[in-house]
C-alpha cells in the first residue's frame, strides 16, 4: 500500500476553506476546488516506493497487471478506469450532461476527422470514453439533478410572474414530456441573448422574492437565484429552472448516467467517476454550448433524482450501487475497538479517509496510520485489514 501525495485543482466555483480543513493545513486564500486521487494524465497522484516520487499513471504503465489485476486490465485495458475527487463547491458548477460510449467514440472520431485540436475552446470531445460519475456527501450537498415533470416545471415557472415565461409554460402543458422539455431547453439556449438576459433578470428578482416565503419549491427558488447572482443573464438560469433541485445530506448520494443535465451548487463531497473528460454545457458557464451536439445527447425524461443511501454488508461495507464497471464506490464507518475489516482484494484500490484515523494493516503485519484528508493506493494483489475510529471510502472496479 501506497501513501499518495494528491492534486487540488484551482477551480473558480471551489472552496477556500473546505479541503484544507478536510487536509487539515492553512488555506492559502485561493480556491481548492477538486483534490484528484488516481491516474489521469492532468494531475496524476505521486507515490514512492523508496527511489523517489513517481506519478502513479507511470507505475501503472510499468506494471498494468501487478497494480491494476489481469481480469481489469482484460476488460478496461491498462490504465486506471476510474478517477476519485473530493469536491469542494462554493458556487456552481456548469449545468451539463455526459455521453454515452457510443456517442463519446461517434464524436471523438469525428472531431478528430475534422481536425479539431484537442485544446480548441469549441471542442466537445477530448477522449473516446464515457463519463458516468457518482457524488456522495460529506455535508449538506446542494444540485440539480434531472428534469422535473413539464406539469410542475409549469407550476414553477408561471408563480414567477414573468410575462417572457408564459410560452415556455404554454409549451410544457401542450405536449407529450419529451416533446415539450426538448422545445423549452431550446428556446432557451437559443433564444436572443439581450431578450434572455432581461428575462433571466426579472426571473432571479421573482425566486428571490418567492424563496423568502413559505411555499412550494421554496428551495428550489432560492437556488436558482443563488445560480443568477452567480451568472447574471445566462440563459442556464431557465435551464436549470427544468431541473430538480436536489439537497443530499452526509451519507447520500447522487448517481449521473449519461444524458442526464446537472450540476452541483455547494457543499463538500467525494466523487468518483469514470476516467473521462466529456462534458457538453447547457450553461452557467463563459465556456463553449454547443446546441445541436448538446441536444443529440440530452435524455429528455423526467423523474426522481434516485438519491442513494447505502446499507452495510455482513462485512460492514456500504456499498453505492451504480450500473456500471468502470467505477464501485463504498465506504466503511469505523467504529473504536471494533474487529478488523477485511477489504477484497483482486484488483487496484484506492482508500480515503474522510474523518478519524484508520490503522491499515497488510498480510505481513505492515501497519500504516491514515488520518482525515489522506489516501492510499492498494495494488491488486495486496490484502489489506482496516481497523481504528475512522470513516474510510474505498474506490474499485466492480469485479
Amino acid at each position: 500500500m501506497d501513501r499518495l501525495d494528491n492534486t487540488a485543482r484551482p477551480y473558480a466555483w471551489g472552496s477556500t476553506t473546505a479541503i484544507p480543513e478536510l487536509l487539515g493545513t492553512p488555506p492559502t486564500g485561493e480556491p481548492q476546488a477538486e483534490l484528484w486521487m488516481g491516474a489521469h494524465p492532468g494531475a496524476p497522484s505521486r507515490l514512492d516506493r523508496g527511489d523517489g516520487p513517481r506519478a502513479l499513471s507511470d507505475a501503472i504503465a510499468a506494471d498494468p497487471e501487478g497494480e491494476l489485476g489481469a481480469a481489469a486490465v482484460r476488460r478496461f485495458g491498462p490504465r486506471l478506469p476510474f478517477l476519485l475527487k473530493v469536491l469542494a463547491a462554493a458556487a456552481p458548477l456548469s449545468l451539463q450532461v455526459h455521453p454515452d460510449l457510443t456517442q463519446a467514440r461517434e464524436g471523438f472520431a469525428a472531431e478528430e476527422e475534422r481536425g479539431v485540436p484537442l485544446d480548441a475552446p469549441d471542442r466537445n470531445y477530448k477522449d473516446a470514453n464515457h463519463k458516468p460519475e457518482l457524488i456522495c456527501a460529506l455535508t449538506p450537498f446542494d444540485g440539480f439533478c434531472g428534469f422535473r415533470t413539464p406539469a410542475a416545471t409549469a407550476e414553477l415557472l408561471a408563480a414567477l410572474g414573468v410575462d417572457s415565461l408564459k410560452p415556455y409554460v404554454d409549451l410544457l402543458h401542450a405536449h407529450p414530456e419529451a416533446d415539450a422539455l426538448r422545445e423549452v431547453l431550446t428556446a432557451v439556449l437559443t433564444a436572443d441573448r439581450a431578450v434572455m438576459a432581461e428575462t433571466v433578470t426579472q426571473a432571479a428578482d421573482a425566486a428571490e422574492r418567492l424563496a423568502a416565503q413559505d411555499g412550494p419549491h421554496q428551495e428550489a427558488y432560492a437556488a436558482y437565484a443563488a445560480a443568477a447572482r452567480h451568472f447574471p443573464g445566462d440563459p442556464g438560469v431557465i435551464a436549470a429552472m427544468l431541473l430538480n433541485h436536489v439537497r443530499l445530506q452526509p451519507g447520500e448520494a447522487l448517481y449521473l448516467g449519461a444524458g442526464v443535465p446537472h450540476a452541483y451548487l455547494d457543499g463538500l463531497g467525494v466523487e468518483i467517476m469514470a476516467n473521462s473528460d466529456n462534458v457538453l454545457r447547457c450553461g452557467l458557464t463563459p465556456k463553449h454550448v454547443d446546441v445541436p451536439e448538446l441536444l443529440r445527447v440530452v435524455r429528455f425524461e423526467s423523474g426522481d433524482p434516485g438519491v442513494l443511501r447505502p446499507e452495510a454488508d455482513a462485512a460492514g461495507e456500504e456499498v453505492y450501487e451504480t450500473p456500471i464497471d468502470e467505477f464501485r464506490l463504498s465506504r466503511y464507518v469505523l467504529a473504536p475497538g471494533a474487529e478488523e475489516a477485511a477489504l477484497p482484494s483482486g484488483a487496484a484500490q484506492i482508500l480515503l479517509c474522510t474523518s478519524g484515523t484508520a490503522v491499515l494493516r497488510d498480510a505481513e503485519g505492515a501497519e500504516l496510520l491514515l488520518d482525515q484528508g489522506q489516501s492510499v493506493f492498494v495494488r491488486a494483489d495486496e490484502r489489506i485489514a482496516l481497523r481504528g475510529g475512522a470513516t474510510v471510502f474505498r474506490a474499485t472496479v466492480v469485479a
